[in-house]
């Protein structure tokens, strides 16, 4: 069964209801294909209703959901022959942050991104997405490669946050991810970043200072979780939502300041309900912008970057 979030309760009675009219119409003789119809028109208009006026919060919500796709979904849906490369060459492999070299759409590209993993055995191995300083300077040692041999860079963010612990305070968090914003930033091949799911603080804009900024519908993307700046301003994290509304963090309030270059559109009820269609819509919308920066020089690579981010706020 799938996972309903709570505000789709109504939902999933309705769906239970199908479920067992189904059943019934397979063990008995009596022709329930109308009430069946019925009922699921009543489910795909609630649906609609429903996700056509979430609310930041709830948008949180659909953001975190444990059945949107992952990082290694992306590789198996969009990914032709990714070969992973791992470790910062100075202490560790960190497997909150996983990328290496692949095809997208027949174009040859290095794609990093953040795992958080899907049950408690791959969550726990990936920290949830959280990376360390680690993670990050594999990440600039990646981004580094690519320049060298002249391959656009493709990022899919997904993460709370970097991971706040002692250890990563000990190896130096904040340097990395600086100077993991400053690789972003410093690149003279076309970067392409893409907020899938959540894109937590620092954590997140440190592989996301791309010339283009793309973020699915239903994801989020803030300084701060909606909890963390609610626990600062009203010291209870219950006024989440609140804080949610006052963060600006949807996709469409960010394309309106400037934030996100473009919105990509998921499946109705969210890309967890259709993770294969998810992730083509997501290929084409970086197909079209790898295509529209192919040919620019570095120079002008890096010259469009700086003109963007120094036009925020």
């Amino acid at each position: 069964m799938p996972t309903y979030l709570e505000f789709e309760k109504p939902l999933a009675e309705l769906q239970e209801k199908v479920a067992a009219l189904r059943d019934t119409a397979d063990s008995t003789s009596i022709d329930i294909a109308g009430e069946i119809g019925r009922l699921e028109a009543k489910a795909d208009k609630l649906i609609r209703d429903t996700y056509a006026k979430l609310t930041p919060w709830q948008k949180t919500l659909v953001a975190r959901h444990p059945e949107r796709p992952h990082f290694k979904d992306y590789v198996v849906g969009l990914a032709e022959g990714f070969m992973p490369l791992a470790g910062d060459r100075a202490f560790a492999d960190d497997l909150a942050i996983i990328g290496g070299l692949a095809r997208i759409g027949g174009r040859r590209v290095m794609l990093i991104g953040h795992e958080k993993g899907d049950d408690t055995a791959s969550r726990l191995k990936h920290n949830f997405g959280m990376a360390k300083p680690e993670g990050y300077r594999k990440a600039i040692r990646l981004m580094e490669l690519a320049d060298r041999f002249g391959l656009p860079v493709v990022s899919l963010v997904d993460t709370s946050g970097a991971f706040p612990g002692v250890q990563a305070e000990e190896r130096g968090q904040a340097e990395a991810i600086a100077r993991s914003t400053e690789a972003c930033l410093a690149l003279g091949v076309p970067m392409i970043a893409a907020i899938v799911g959540e894109g937590g603080s620092g954590g997140a804009v440190a592989l996301a200072s791309a010339n283009r900024v793309l973020m699915f519908e239903h994801a989020v993307y803030s300084v701060i979780s909606p909890e963390g700046c609610a626990s600062i301003l009203w010291r209870t994290a219950e006024k989440a939502s609140d804080a949610a509304e006052a963060m600006k963090i949807t996709a469409a309030d960010l394309q309106r300041l400037g934030v996100v270059d473009r919105v990509v559109t998921e499946p109705l009820g969210g890309a967890h309900r259709d993770p294969a269609a998810a992730i083509a819509s997501l290929g084409a919308a970086i197909g079209e912008e790898l295509d529209a920066l192919a040919g620019e020089t570095p120079a002008a690579i890096r010259a469009a970057r700086r003109e963007k981010f120094l036009k925020l706020g």
